[in-house]
This record gives structure tokens, C-alpha cells and sequence, in this order.
């Protein structure tokens, strides 16, 4: 996708005030607020738009084809409220189409956006060829080079591969969601990883009509998750969906039309047959060539920074999926507008970055969502009995009741000493939206009297919030 408004580099100034590497969800709201408190910007991208993976492969299109898995699986759901009715079939192209439709859809949308931006936007790629310098370089063979007074590295992440033999017979996201995207729909994928892509991937797609067996290496799914919330979704999805934990894949071999995956399991060698083999094994920083002139410390790969963004170099800020605290786009949104404030005050500290307050998703059916702590990290911090626990089960809940959606739970975690919220697990319909006002409560510093005291409209899922904030005892 390209956009026509993009400046030729034959327009670049020799110098800017900041340039950013990466139009996603890190690099653009900070170039659009330092644009107007009336910095130069320029503002370089493949692509050639916003949204970077996120938009290209990643979470719009892939929750465009789950809406449409969704959709499909409320005809399960009908007998409960008196219906009577068959299920649709799958039209697998035109699936992909409405996937593409969104996607070129906010493309329209952000082309608008960046022509109204007075950023300076190059399609193609930067590499570092000096502390204050960068090449950028376009698919016509055209390259500049530009001084820079400040850097912004949003340069975003890839799929990981596990390096096993066959590693690249399998799939990534980028080929599922891909605008253009036209894989034929398998009848059996093998998805190699449990965490959030695997299980989101696994769960639409069998609601769309493939069998799917996920192979998690950790012994519980979602690993690092709240043991609680990983259990639930794996008694839920485990009725659709064949789940192995405890299992270290091995290879990846062709056989005929489809692929064998070796796993070892239980201290034995074991194989499963597919048509199709997902790679969901997690993300890898891209960092771009020549990045070792702005002598950056790393950490395993990703760029070290502190909470306004700020690397080792002070001429460089490394917002999103380059430092890995915080992959998720909502977060890259919040820390490019961190580093943008602090580089519009010429470097100081006027904002900060709140890694745990971010709230995480996971759109399975059902849906998990949490921020801020768990009861054991919250007990290992403060110490044993220094956290009260409370919880609403959806099985009491009207609009749970209503929607036949009772498996489901609400759960917080509070400071005992003076009710402070430290986190939020929630499993089940509408998840996702519930989390919202807890991570602005875990944000703002809220207590239990607080989210006890505010009035949550009736008959919503919300009330549970309030109900479980009424529940705590100092």
C-alpha cells in the first residue's frame, strides 16, 4: 500500500529535527505531535502508510477474519435462546476479502491522515551510517542521507522461527493476514505455540471450520498468564481445539500434499499430520542496518530503555516492539507519545512510560484480558497477606445470564493496607472492553472504594467490576 503524497527524496533536507524509523503504531502519533509543536520530521517506512505489522498482518486483520469466525459461531449458540436455524458455510475468499476491505480501508484513512500531518513521509528504509546520520534508501534504487538531531527507532518486530529443522515449511501470521493474503483454507493446522497468536489463531479458524491441534513447549498454556486465566481458556478451548502442553517440537518435515511434526512429549517421540503448520513461536525486534554506530545497549536483541523511552544514546529513543517491554500496538501508541514529549522538551523527563498498566487481550472465544499484577506477583512484591483478592463470577451475572454466557470471571487484586488496585484478570464475553476502565483505575492510582462507589449501567457485564470492589475488606 502507497500512498501518492509522498515527498520525493529529492525534497529531503540535508538535516531534521527528529527522524523516525517506522510509521506503526510506535512511530506515527509521536511524528505527528512533534509536527506540530513545529519540529521537522521526516518520517521514513516500507510500507509506505501507518499501521506498520499491526495493520499490514497483525492485529486489524486478523480480528476482521475473527469477527467473521464469531459470526459464524453464534449459530451454535441459538437453540439456548429459542431458535431455530442452520449454520452457514464458509465462503473462505470471500472471508479474505472483507479481511482485505478493512485493511485497505484504514489505509484510505491513514493516507489522509499523513498528508494533514505536515510530517515529511518517505516510503522505503533507513540505515545508520553515523551517531547523527541515516541513508534512506527507496525500492527505485534513490538513496539520501540526513542529519538527525533526534532519532525515534520504531522499527517494530517479525515473526520468530524456532531453529528446527523445516522451520521454513511453516507458516507465520504475515502469511495468514497479509493483505492479498490467498492461502487456501486447511482442513488440519498444526499451530507450533500457545501464547496469544497461537490460541487467537487456533480458535478462529476452527470456528471457520478447521480442525487444529496447538502445541504448546510450557506446561500450561499461555505461559507467563495468570494460572487461572491460562486454566480457564484451556478448559474451554480444549473442547474445540486439540491443546499438547509439555510438547518441544522437534522437525518439520513434507510429506506428500502435507507436513509430519515431530514433537517430544513425556520423554517420547511423538508426530501429528497436518495440511498446514503455524508458526506462533513469538516476535523478534528489527532493528535496521547499521545500528551498531548509535552504540545501543541490548538485551537479548531488544533495545534497553528507560521509562520515557530514552536508549543509552540520549539522541535516541526506541519506542514499541524494538525493546520488547511491551509488544502490543495500544502500548507502542502510548510510548511514541512519551518520547515525543520528552524530545519536544529537549529531553526531559516530562513523561513517563507505565509498562504495567498497559492492559493485555486475548481474543479467543472466550475472550482474557488483564493489567497491572497478579495476586502472586503482587504477594512477592509486597509479602505474604499484603493482597485481598476479589472476584464476580459471570454465573451471577443478568447480562451473562441473558447471552448464555455464565463461564466466565472478574478478579482483583487489591493492597491491603489501603485498597489500592494492583491488577485485573477477567475471562469471558466481552473481556476485552472490561478491562478498559480497570487499566485507567490501575493508571490513576484508584482504590477499591473508588471502583465500589462509581455507578456501572445495568444490565452490563461492568457491574461485576463494581461488585467486586464492594467485596473488599481492608
Amino acid at each position: 500500500m502507497t500512498a501518492s503524497f509522498q515527498a520525493p527524496l529529492t525534497g529531503v533536507p540535508e538535516q531534521v529535527d527528529v527522524l523516525v524509523l517506522g510509521a506503526g503504531g510506535a512511530g506515527y502519533p509521536g511524528a505527528f505531535f512533534l509536527a506540530k509543536a513545529g519540529l521537522s520530521v521526516l518520517m521514513v517506512d516500507p510500507i509506505g502508510n501507518l499501521g506498520g505489522d499491526c495493520l499490514a498482518e497483525g492485529c486489524v486483520p486478523s480480528k476482521a477474519m475473527r469477527e467473521a469466525a464469531l459470526v459464524r459461531g453464534l449459530a451454535d449458540k441459538f437453540a439456548g435462546f429459542g431458535l431455530r436455524g442452520s449454520k452457514p458455510t464458509v465462503d473462505w475468499p470471500a472471508v479474505l476479502s472483507h479481511k482485505d476491505r478493512v485493511q485497505n480501508t484504514r489505509y484510505a484513512q491513514h493516507a489522509q491522515e499523513i498528508a494533514d500531518s505536515g510530517v515529511l513521509f518517505v516510503q522505503g528504509r533507513g540505515a545508520i551510517v553515523a551517531l547523527d546520520q541515516a541513508r534512506i534508501d527507496t525500492d527505485d534504487g534513490a538513496s539520501r542521507t540526513v542529519r538527525f538531531r533526534h532519532l525515534m527507532l520504531a522499527t517494530g518486530s517479525a515473526p520468530a522461527r524456532l531453529p528446527i529443522l523445516g522451520a521454513d515449511l511453516a507458516l507465520t501470521s504475515h502469511d495468514l493476514f497479509r493483505l492479498g493474503a490467498d492461502l487456501p483454507l486447511p482442513r488440519h493446522l498444526v499451530v507450533i505455540g500457545g501464547g496469544y497468536i497461537g490460541v487467537e489463531t487456533a480458535s478462529m479458524l476452527q470456528a471457520l471450520g478447521v480442525e487444529c491441534t496447538v502445541l504448546e513447549f510450557a506446561p500450561q498454556l499461555l505461559p507467563g498468564f495468570d494460572a487461572e486465566l491460562a486454566a480457564s481458556l484451556l478448559a474451554s478451548l480444549s473442547q474445540r481445539v486439540h491443546i499438547e502442553r509439555s510438547a518441544q517440537v522437534l522437525s518439520i518435515a513434507r510429506e506428500g500434499d502435507g507436513f509430519y511434526v515431530r514433537y517430544k512429549q513425556d520423554g517420547g517421540e511423538r508426530s501429528v499430520h497436518a495440511d498446514a503448520v503455524l508458526m506462533a513461536t513469538g516476535r523478534v525486534p528489527v532493528l535496521p542496518e547499521g545500528v551498531e554506530h548509535l552504540g545501543l545497549a541490548l538485551d537479548s536483541g531488544h533495545v534497553v530503555v528507560d521509562e520515557t523511552l530514552r536508549t543509552s544514546n540520549p539522541q535516541v529513543w526506541a519506542p514499541g516492539d524494538v525493546n520488547g517491554r511491551s509488544m502490543l500496538f495500544h502500548s507502542a501508541v502510548r510510548q511514541s507519545l512519551v518520547a515525543a514529549h520528552c524530545i519536544a522538551a529537549g529531553g526531559q523527563a516530562v513523561d513517563l512510560m507505565h509498562f504495567g498498566a498497559v492492559p493485555m487481550t486475548v481474543f479467543t472465544e472466550p475472550e482474557l484480558a488483564h493489567v497491572g499484577q497478579t495476586a502472586a506477583q503482587a504477594e512477592a512484591a509486597l509479602g505474604a497477606g499484603a493482597v485481598t483478592v476479589t472476584r464476580y463470577d459471570y454465573a451471577q451475572d443478568s447480562r451473562a445470564q441473558i447471552y448464555c454466557e455464565t463461564q466466565g470471571f472478574i478478579k482483583l487484586v487489591f493492597r491491603r493496607a489501603d485498597g489500592r488496585l494492583l491488577g485485573a484478570q477477567i475471562a469471558g464475553m466481552d473481556a476485552a472492553q472490561l478491562i478498559t476502565p480497570l487499566a485507567l483505575a490501575l493508571e490513576q492510582g484508584s482504590t477499591a472504594a473508588a471502583l465500589a462507589d462509581a455507578v456501572f449501567p445495568h444490565p452490563m457485564l461492568s457491574e461485576g467490576i463494581n461488585k467486586a470492589a464492594r467485596a473488599f475488606r481492608p
